[in-house]
């Protein structure tokens, strides 16, 4: 009988996007382009999700250069993959401030191993983007910024959400970072496909990272109050 992890893997080795972008987007597939993430992120969900235990989702947007684009897994950068996940990370060290408010509500919760029976971390959109700045600097893209964009994505987005709810997720609620453009936008295709019977939007992690960090504490047990529910 499969796990979960075998699911997961499986979904994460099959990624691939064949349509056309709008000019000027570039797509991020880091276990087609960075074949040595993959062994990171086996090693993760062998780890966590061994087993049959049905979980709740968290959505997030799409990876990001410096998160799920280089460990293979949403919302973990090589320093919370080494520690406190106890994964070996032999790539480039990366940080991200998003993981760094993840994993203190994971630590609150109790802790990778107790989060991880739990909750299972997704995306909206399970590939990343950039787009080049004047100058040539590559910057992360969001699915939802250009309508174009989402246009393009929308298909693909919807059957590997669809795929990802196939698991065995559980079904009753599900958790949406970001209550603005990509709350909005989980709801209208949730409304469409029927996946959850009641999603909970909570503030990105960059968010409360860039713009809360006083008021971090007060996120993280707003957190904890909706996984309670």
């Amino acid at each position: 009988m499969k796990t979960l992890a075998d699911k997961i893997i499986h979904f994460n080795t099959h990624l691939s996007y064949h349509g056309r972008l709008p000019a000027g987007i570039r797509i991020m597939n880091p276990f087609a382009e960075n074949p040595s993430v993959i062994p990171v992120m086996e090693s993760f969900y062998r780890k966590f999700y061994s087993d049959g235990h049905r979980r709740r989702m968290i959505i997030g947007i799409n990876p990001g250069r410096f998160g799920a684009a280089l460990s293979g897994v949403p919302f973990t950068d090589s320093a919370r993959l080494a520690d406190p996940c106890g994964i070996t990370y032999p790539g480039f060290k990366s940080y991200e401030v998003s993981s760094v408010f993840v994993y203190d509500v994971i630590a609150a919760y109790g802790g990778p191993e107790a989060f991880y029976r739990d909750f299972y971390i997704g995306s909206m959109c399970p590939l990343g983007f950039t787009i080049q700045k004047p100058g040539g600097k590559e910057v992360n893209y969001n699915y939802y910024d250009s309508k174009a964009l989402t246009a393009a994505v929308y298909p693909f987005m919807v059957e590997s959400l669809r795929k990802q709810v196939e698991f065995g997720l559980d079904r009753e609620v599900a958790y949406v970072l970001g209550t603005g453009k990509n709350a909005a936008f989980v709801q209208q295709v949730n409304a469409a496909e029927g996946f959850f019977k009641k999603l909970i939007p909570l503030e990105h992690p960059r968010f409360v990272m860039q713009y809360k960090l006083k008021s971090k504490q007060e996120y993280i047990d707003k957190y904890l109050r909706a996984f309670a529910e």
